[in-house]
């Protein structure tokens, strides 16, 4: 393992401001919003934002600020943040990120989580940090083979925590990290102390009496399912079956970059006119670099290539192994899967942890850190205190 730190060549600085400055703009129908994709107007003014006033070197020392290292498993680079908590019996926590997200989502919680005494909580509540990238993701990246799926990133993250020396520790997640964390309860349980996720999918299984059961806001959480796959899939189709198509784009225009990103941030969030009704904008630009920065819009992209299958499985109804582990579910409103309850017990009966909360989106801990970090405690309590025994 070696030490490392963000620094961008300032010359690949210059390159965006030069990018930016001389994008060549398509036109848009006036009067059409959002329906149609990000509007032209609003990311015009995002994009100049972003090249005169967003301060990449400001959040390099952000990040910078935490212990960072970068080794190699399974032939694959993996970047991670690895935060000792003060309290010496703090319990390790694996936190893993999404698409289109990164470690930098994590910051706001890195201090509350590693060390509440100095954040207003109870030292009980401390845990020691590991936050990787993804493989193939920002600064775990690119990939130079196929066939990094969700099973494979598990045993991975367990390999991880095994090199650090966390023999116990807990999974955490939303996004991909929630499957990832589900998928270290299945092939790691002899370590995983429990897997607590802010994003969960639930899919009927076409039994008419299923559905025939369900209340009147169950069906409508179903309902976000079906307007998923019908209006705001065309991202994930396109990564599951073209990646590579789509990098060239990705990888050249970075405002072909901001708009990919910045479109799942309006669509998944509590956001109502723009993505920073809900998510700050230096907090999102600051995840946008990083793809650009990196060149990862590709080598992240084929994470759906390689669960294109699993993804159609579960659709159809088929249940993936069990999860061997307490399970516990933070359920945000305005994300864009929200499980209805009686089917995620159906398909984890493991779940010994649920909250549901009154506001925020897929990035809670971007959109409601405090609530997150809340909620992991709590989970994290239970489990200690023996309350949270998943049936026999």
């Amino acid at each position: 393992m070696r030490p490392f730190r963000v620094d961008v060549p300032q010359h690949q600085l210059d390159d965006l401001d030069r990018r930016l400055l001389t994008t060549r703009w398509p036109d848009d129908l006036p009067g059409t919003g959002w329906s149609r994709g990000v509007p032209a107007a609003y990311l015009r003014e995002l994009a100049e934002y972003w090249r005169t006033k967003f301060d990449w070197r400001a959040a390099e020392r952000r990040l910078n600020s935490h212990p960072q290292f970068v080794t190699t498993i399974d032939g694959a680079p993996v970047h991670f943040l690895h935060v000792t908590s003060p309290e010496p019996d703090a319990t390790p926590l694996l936190l893993t990120h999404g698409w289109p997200g990164s470690v930098t989502e994590f910051l706001d919680v890195i201090g509350p989580l590693s060390d509440p005494r100095a954040h207003g909580g109870d030292p009980a509540d401390a845990f020691h940090l590991v936050i990787p990238s993804l493989p193939g993701y920002g600064f775990s990246g690119p990939l130079t083979t196929a066939g990094w799926d969700t099973a494979r990133i598990a045993r991975a993250w367990a390999e991880l925590m095994r090199l650090l020396g966390h023999d116990r520790y807990l999974a955490q997640g939303g996004d991909a990290g929630a499957v990832i964390a589900l998928e270290l309860g299945r092939c790691d349980p002899e370590h995983v102390i429990g897997a607590h996720v802010n994003m969960l999918m639930t899919f009927p299984s076409g039994d008419e009496k299923e559905l025939a059961g369900l209340e009147s806001g169950d069906l409508a959480r179903l309902g976000k399912l079906s307007r998923f796959d019908q209006e705001l899939s065309g991202y994930m189709k396109l990564q599951q079956t073209r990646p590579q198509t789509l990098a060239y784009a990705l990888t050249d225009s970075p405002v072909g970059q901001l708009a990919w990103i910045v479109e799942r941030f309006h669509d998944w969030t509590g956001a109502v006119d723009r993505p920073e009704d809900a998510v700050d904008r230096d907090a999102l630009l600051t995840i946008v670099s990083t793809y650009w920065f990196t060149a990862t819009a590709g080598s992240a992209a084929n994470f759906y290539y390689e669960g294109a299958a699993g993804v159609r499985a579960a659709a159809a109804g088929e249940v993936p192994p069990p999860v061997r582990v307490p399970v516990g579910v933070a359920v945000f409103p305005d994300d864009i899967f929200v499980p209805v309850r009686r089917l995620a017990d159906r398909d984890l009966p493991t779940i010994v942890h649920w909250s549901e909360f009154d506001s925020g989106g897929h990035f809670a801990a971007l959109e409601r850190p405090q609530e997150l970090v809340g909620d992991i405690r709590v989970f994290a309590r239970g489990l200690s205190a023996g309350r949270a025994t998943p049936p026999a």
